[in-house]
């Protein structure tokens, strides 16, 4: 199966903006765990605090999809929900 990148970014409401700086670390770190993760950044952007771009590599779409599994009940998941992505997928 090919590997699976994501590639974008999130725009984070600023109300919202500190949860996700308090949660982010855990999140990376949690992902980079999963079996299947090959690849995992989030980057806060210099020039706007509530765009932070993003780069993921999974082995398959099976990983892929497990990982968009456990954010959902994650609190990545509760935090992020008003969060606006733009994201491109690439098999």
């Amino acid at each position: 199966m090919p590997k699976i990148v994501l590639k974008g970014f999130i725009l984070v409401p600023s109300k919202d903006l500190p949860a996700v700086q308090s949660e982010i670390v855990n999140h990376k770190n949690l992902t980079l765990r999963e079996p299947g993760c090959l690849v995992f950044e989030v980057t806060q952007a210099k020039e706007n605090p509530c765009r932070f771009d993003v780069y993921e590599e999974f082995i398959d779409n099976a990983a892929f999809d497990m990982h968009q599994e456990r954010v959902k009940s994650s609190l990545w998941g509760k935090v992020s929900k008003n969060v606006e992505r733009h994201y491109e997928i690439f098999v």
